[in-house]
């Protein structure tokens, strides 16, 4: 069983990164689901490559103003 370090460091099993494909150095996620569950997903590059292709953008509003507006949420 892991333990969290006081820096908030996990170490993660052998054989899980190995499952993962995640080695010393890479580039991870993580992310927290309403339950509490973290999820841990190595980052590849060009992953999300076209994933916005064909989405209609609306240029008359700023990249500021479209920030503001989710935080107005």
């Amino acid at each position: 069983m892991a333990k969290v370090s006081a820096k908030r460091q996990i170490t993660l099993p052998i054989e899980q990164c190995m499952i993962a494909h995640i080695n010393a150095g890479d580039d991870v996620e993580s992310f927290v689901d309403r339950q509490g569950v973290i999820s841990i997903v190595k980052k590849q590059s060009g992953a999300a490559k076209g994933l916005l292709k064909g989405i209609a953008t609306n240029t008359d509003v700023s990249e500021q103003e479209s920030l503001e507006s989710m935080l107005d949420k």
